[in-house]
């Protein structure tokens, strides 16, 4: 998606480790009608499979993912990485390691939002090893439910997660993908 491409060119921060700063516009301040843009964009790219559900994590793919739901007419659930008191029944759950923060969190889904048969498309900020979203689908298929397919803003395509995703089967559309990044430079070059 040209449009995002452009915004991270102008407005990333590459920062060292492979960590790409787009919190003007993506995952802490957020830029709404550029929102709205990719919620059409991927309604486009999955408008040939049923969607009953948005899956997301909290706390950067909320606001995209339901920004995206009013383009499928589908409620979003989010995993919760902490559990809390108002979180009341049986719950599914998966550990996943964050590339971001460097820690290990349970993620929470109550059982009450996710049934067998739902048809569930999963969207996020970020892809980079794939860990979130291999937790994700993991609390799908206990649900019963399945994943038709993944949305992300933007894939690190040199950190191999999208790659070994659809290696197994998974259908990822990222509305950008950097193919590398250089922060002596700043320079951010897309596939």
């Amino acid at each position: 998606m040209r449009l995002l491409e452009e915004r991270i060119q102008k407005d990333g921060t590459v920062k060292e480790g492979g960590v790409l700063k787009v919190d003007s516009f993506l995952n802490h301040q957020m830029d709404i009608a550029l929102f709205n843009e990719m919620g059409k964009e991927w309604k486009r790219l999955f408008a040939d499979v049923p969607v009953t559900k948005i899956l997301t994590i909290e706390a950067s793919g909320i606001g995209i993912a339901a920004i995206a739901a009013q383009y499928f007419n589908v409620p979003v659930v989010f995993a919760k990485k902490t559990q809390s008191i108002n979180l009341d029944g049986s719950v599914y759950t998966a550990k996943i390691q964050s590339f971001t923060h460097q820690r290990v969190y349970d993620v929470i889904v109550s059982r009450k939002y996710l049934s067998e048969g739902d048809k569930v498309l999963i969207i996020d900020d970020f892809l980079a090893n794939g860990n979130a979203i291999t937790g994700l689908i993991e609390i799908l298929k206990e649900a019963g439910a399945e994943a038709v397919g993944v949305g992300t803003a933007i894939e690190k395509g040199f950190q191999g997660g999208g790659d070994r995703l659809r290696e197994a089967g998974v259908r990822v559309e990222s509305l950008a993908i950097i193919e590398d990044m250089d922060a002596a430079s700043g320079s951010i070059r897309f596939r």
